[in-house]
């Protein structure tokens, strides 16, 4: 019982740590199409999104594992995990949640029509694919 209630109390504080901590997403300066996403982000996950424009980023992505075939326009750090892309909240909740192992994030590479931040009115959504990366090399997350 008294196990069962340290870890509880342990799972408690993380989801408090986590919450306030902010999510930062280093965009090519001036994307408009990132603002949409982060803004869809910050409201799902309820928490302050910082935006910074990254003459740089090539380095940052690099730094971060992000392999070169799956890049897009922004990268956002969760909870230590990275989100290159229009990568949709829900698949993002999931392997956060999940933390499968050799996974250290998720990416949609280019910017595909419909996923988050890129919807169009009145285009049909593009098919694409979500990508977990990292030690255990590359493989198909999601479809969408």
């Amino acid at each position: 019982m008294k196990r069962q209630l340290i870890a509880a109390t342990v799972m408690l504080l993380s989801t408090a740590a986590s919450a306030a901590t902010p999510i930062i997403v280093h965009r090519d300066p001036g994307c408009g199409c990132c603002e949409k996403w982060a803004a869809q982000v910050q409201t799902q996950f309820g928490r302050r999104v910082t935006m910074i424009d990254d003459q740089a980023r090539g380095a940052f992505q690099k730094a971060r594992g992000v392999p070169t075939t799956l890049v897009s326009c922004h990268t956002a750090v969760i909870d230590g995990m990275v989100f290159e892309g229009h990568v949709p909240i829900t698949d993002m909740k999931r392997v956060l949640a999940q933390r499968p192992r050799g996974v250290s994030g998720l990416a949609v590479s280019g910017m595909p029509l419909g996923s988050p931040g890129m919807e169009v009115p009145g285009q049909p959504p593009q098919h694409y694919v979500v990508t977990a990366f990292g030690a255990g090399g590359t493989r198909v997350f999601a479809r969408h």
